[in-house]
């Protein structure tokens, strides 16, 4: 049988044992046909294949494969959040606790890219930078989506894409659809917290404007202490917030130590604008709540 991709199937746990039993315990090293099981499940041929650096400075492959790894990383989280999102709707706490553990170990090795990217001097990204042209991260429309399922709903953000259709569609499908703190918030509803229906009902493609209502729910919920499900909840959401703030300010930390304040490939004021936008917090109440405790 065939996957509906054109791939052959991931073998049964019965065949595997068989496989283990006449190989007497050591790897399987002989395979028919022109490719292996494991570069057709990881569709290896494809992945190394798409890395075309456009200079021959030493130091573009660096940047260049860890910018791809970061979109990845970026798809990944994504899909897991709207996962969290959905086992929220469905009250499914626990899991959704879970997943967002999960994610924050994603998240961390989201970072550590810094940690190499940091590594590039400046006379090395300098040797390969006029070849950006005007390519740059905020361009990124996996991260876009990230950041809008995550609840940072700027519009005017998406306008990069408005003349790349099926990217287009996808981000404002993100942009519209309700974020991991809108799903958070709706289960704090119902699980009788004073949430206002004003923020309940907001437009989902504006931007989230934090009220006091809705920390005082947060601060309550805290009171409770450890052992409430939503308690656990509160602690996991921050602990993603925490880590994308992490990110923002690695990325800040990083650019002014490559290229000082020079402005930023996309036109942006560089390290002064990432300072600005570096100050930002996801699921805002959930910070501010603590100065009431």
């Amino acid at each position: 049988m065939i996957t509906p991709d054109g791939r052959e199937p991931v073998s049964t746990s019965g065949h595997l044992a068989e496989v283990h039993e006449s190989m007497g315990g050591e790897p399987q090293l002989d395979f028919p046909g022109p490719s292996t099981p494991y570069i057709d499940y990881q569709c290896l041929d494809v992945l190394l294949a798409i890395q075309r650096p456009l200079s021959d400075a030493p130091a573009e492959p660096t940047f260049y494969i860890l910018g791809q790894v970061k979109e990845l990383l970026f798809k990944l989280l994504h899909g897991e959040l709207c996962t969290v999102r959905e086992l929220l709707d469905g009250d499914d706490i626990a899991q959704a606790v879970w997943t967002l553990r999960r994610t924050r170990r994603v998240i961390e090795l989201l970072n550590g890219t810094w940690d190499v990217l940091g590594t590039l001097a400046p006379t090395e990204f300098n040797a390969f930078r006029e070849h950006l042209g005007q390519a740059s991260g905020f361009q990124s429309y996996m991260y876009r989506m990230l950041e809008y399922v995550l609840g940072n709903k700027n519009a005017a953000m998406s306008r990069p894409h408005r003349h790349v259709p099926h990217v287009h569609e996808k981000v404002q499908e993100a942009l519209r659809a309700p974020s991991v703190y809108d799903a958070a918030l709706r289960l704090l509803a119902r699980r009788g917290a004073d949430i206002p229906e004003s923020v309940l009902a907001r437009d989902l493609t504006e931007p989230y404007v934090p009220h006091a209502a809705v920390e005082r729910a947060w601060a309550d919920l805290y009171r409770a202490g450890p052992g409430d499900d939503l308690f656990e909840l509160a602690e996991a959401m921050i602990a993603v917030a925490e880590g994308f703030s992490r990110w923002r300010a690695l990325h800040l930390l990083t650019v002014e130590r490559i290229i000082g304040n020079k402005t930023g490939t996309g036109g942006t004021a560089g390290v002064s604008w990432l300072r600005r936008v570096s100050e930002y917090r996801f699921f805002p109440e959930l910070w501010s709540a603590r100065s009431l405790l």
